[in-house]
């Protein structure tokens, strides 16, 4: 049991990024070639690091979505990290330095820059990492195949898991096996029914869906306000009413919501929502959502 998230003051070189190839390429993107994106990228340039894009700007992407959040992978240290971003004039934040993040803020963009890393430890919640300049060991770490991905700023994307073809198939999966990654972090579980929720069509990995079903119990380990942000965006999805008959009939959202749940109204509340009411003013909202879900004695 490991106290705490603790990173490795070392690095380790365990191969590079020349042991796969390319597996298929980006066109240019709006997001690609911002003014800040580029100054971001030729700051993390400057000394000849192999930087590329990395995770859901990726997959948003290929899936014809926008991009909301551009995360930056890099073998160099935070230290250096930092170090670099300055030197080009540009802000660094140290939000996550303690797991290997560092944050470039730019004309109002933040850029989430993460040190390739690998686990030495996990607990359920916490791990214990070891910088290295692998990018597969890194995106070996990773929940979901459609999550492992990673794209050049000149838009060669290396998919080592398949991403791109689940991606296509609607296809959920963990990297490895769904049990072992669910037990490094137990949020994970709740993760799947939410990309399942958005970019997943029947029928469901049934592995996964086992090894959700037989791990339930732990997520009363993690924290109320981890659970409470990854269901509120469960229910934030347009498909959060099939996904919760889903979580009930594997006996997940009992340890969530330990008492019934209304899953009809929440489903004519997604209707409302998003199909019957178009008013600028009425947004969707997941305490709403949640109201209408919670099962109520009263008249």
């Amino acid at each position: 049991m490991i106290k705490g998230r603790e990173v490795a003051t070392y690095s380790l070189f365990r191969g590079n990024s020349a042991e796969i190839d390319p597996t298929g390429k980006l066109a240019p993107q709006p997001w690609m070639s911002t003014p800040a994106t580029r100054a971001v990228i030729a700051a993390l340039q400057s000394r000849g690091a192999d930087v590329r894009f990395v995770g859901g700007c990726i997959r948003d992407t290929i899936a014809n979505r926008p991009v909301k959040d551009i995360d930056i992978g890099t073998p160099d240290p935070p230290d250096r990290v930092i170090e670099l971003l300055e030197e080009a004039g540009l802000r660094a934040i140290p939000t996550g330095i303690d797991h290997g993040t560092v944050s470039a803020l730019v004309d109002d963009e933040r850029f989430e820059i993460t040190t390739l890393r690998l686990d030495l430890a996990t607990d359920g919640r916490r791990a214990k990492v070891a910088y290295t300049n692998d990018w597969v060991a890194d995106a070996a770490r990773r929940d979901f195949t459609i999550n492992a991905m990673s794209c050049t700023p000149d838009g060669d994307i290396y998919d080592p898991f398949g991403g791109i073809a689940d991606l296509g198939n609607g296809i959920v999966h963990f990297v490895g096996v769904a049990r072992e990654r669910i037990e490094e972090d137990t949020l994970r579980l709740l993760r799947f029914f939410r990309f399942y929720a958005d970019f997943g069509r029947p029928p469901i990995d049934r592995d996964a869906l086992a090894a959700c079903h037989q791990l339930a119990p732990g997520i009363s380990s993690l924290s109320a306000e981890r659970v409470r942000d990854e269901f509120f965006r469960i229910l934030m999805t347009q498909n959060s009413a099939d996904v919760m008959v889903l979580m009930r009939g594997e006996r997940i959202l009992e340890h969530i919501i330990p008492k019934d749940v209304n899953i009809g109204r929440l489903r004519m509340m997604l209707w409302l929502d998003t199909t019957a009411i178009r008013l600028k003013s009425v947004k969707p909202d997941p305490l709403r959502r949640l109201a209408a879900l919670l099962e109520s004695d009263a008249q």
